[in-house]
């Protein structure tokens, strides 16, 4: 035997040889590979950023707040307004409105406090005496232990190192809003120069891109809050004069909750009105609280049929099941303030995700620097 031919077997061995990471396990392998690190950089990212939320937070709020009252601004300077001024007077505005609606609240409350609290001993009195008089009896060693269990627990150092918590809080609350309202100011008077400053690194298509973003990014953005807060307007008047007319307690008060719940979807302005049922039941009994109920799931009918396509437009393509999961992760994330920024951010990156892949409707008219709608990108 020769040596070619001995050698024979083993070239065919190699030329045979499969390659491991071309096959569909292997390309299968590859994919799941760059999932995973694609996932573990976001869990990467999202831990940093929950790290410094005290900064990211009122970053956040102050965008979509700029998104919102930035037009009026900008009239203001097309008027010939400067920028300072017409900054300044936006501003002064918005603190005016927000100062208006906190001591609206703090009045209310304070003016009906005492009748609230002796209408609620009244109520738990007779829901004391239904639960022990009712179709259902409880006995009243019973009563009396939860009623014991109730006063342990409020004595007790979990609820005491919770006022403590609950102290922080309020001084992140305070830092919060202050970073908020310094911010928003510069980006009400230099969002331009800062949005042109990120830009720097980037030239040619993808610069071009990039303000197709930021230009969507605050579309999507302003028409999202202006279009909320019109759809929250009409719920507060609705639920507000139906509390008014029932002569509910803190009918205002209950009224600019509904307001600030609108701006969560799907649930907020649900659980304002529940709310708003719990105070009519404890201080005006079951039927006004059966009215009350039949008002809310009537405004919330109109709201969603009528109002949300009319107003919000296109502000908000997002499908109810996608809503929902952005809320439950926004709520677990960042609690009651990532429910309101969930579905605005989602918003904006789909938006985003629309416009960096020329999927856009409106991305030819109103840029024909980019490629035209449905084209691939490069």
């Amino acid at each position: 035997m020769t040596s070619s031919q001995e050698t024979a077997p083993v070239s065919v061995r190699r030329q045979y040889k499969p390659d491991l990471w071309k096959d569909s396990l292997g390309r299968t392998a590859i994919r799941a590979s760059q999932i995973l690190l694609v996932l573990t950089l976001t869990v990467v990212a999202i831990f940093g950023l929950l790290q410094i939320r005290l900064l990211v937070i009122p970053v956040l709020i102050a965008l979509i707040l700029a998104a919102a009252i930035g037009p009026f601004v900008n009239m203001l300077r097309r008027r010939g307004w400067r920028g300072g001024l017409a900054t300044g007077v936006a501003f002064l505005g918005l603190l005016i409105v927000l100062g208006g609606v906190i001591t609206v609240i703090v009045l209310s409350v304070r003016s009906q406090w005492n009748e609230l609290i002796s209408q609620a001993a009244r109520g738990l009195d007779e829901l004391e005496n239904f639960l022990l008089t009712g179709p259902f009896p409880i006995d009243r060693e019973q009563m009396n232990q939860a009623r014991e269990a109730v006063v342990e627990f409020a004595q007790s150092s979990q609820v005491r190192s919770g006022a403590v918590t609950g102290l922080s809080v309020v001084t992140e609350f305070l830092a919060g809003a202050s970073l908020v309202v310094v911010i928003l100011f510069f980006f009400l008077k230099d969002g331009a120069k800062i949005w042109e400053f990120f830009l720097r690194p980037f030239k040619g298509m993808r610069e071009a891109k990039l303000r197709r973003v930021g230009k969507r990014t605050m579309e999507v953005l302003g028409g999202y809050v202006r279009g909320t807060a019109i759809v929250a307007l009409v719920d507060t008047v609705a639920i507000g004069a139906a509390l008014l007319i029932l002569q509910v307690p803190l009918a205002i008060p209950l009224a600019i909750i509904v307001f600030i719940g609108a701006f969560i979807p799907l649930v907020g302005a649900t659980v304002a009105g529940i709310l708003a049922a719990l105070v009519a039941l404890v201080a005006n009994g079951p039927i006004v609280a059966l009215i009350v109920i039949i008002v809310v799931i009537a405004v919330n009918q109109l709201e969603g049929d009528l109002l949300q396509p009319v107003v919000m437009g296109k502000s908000l393509e997002l499908h109810a099941l996608v809503i929902l999961m952005a809320l439950t992760a926004g709520t677990i994330l960042a609690g009651i303030i990532g429910a309101v920024l969930a579905v605005p951010i989602a918003a904006v990156t789909w938006a985003i995700i629309q416009v960096w892949t020329a999927e856009d409707p409106d991305l030819e008219p109103m840029n024909p620097d980019l490629p035209p709608a449905n084209s691939q990108p490069t």
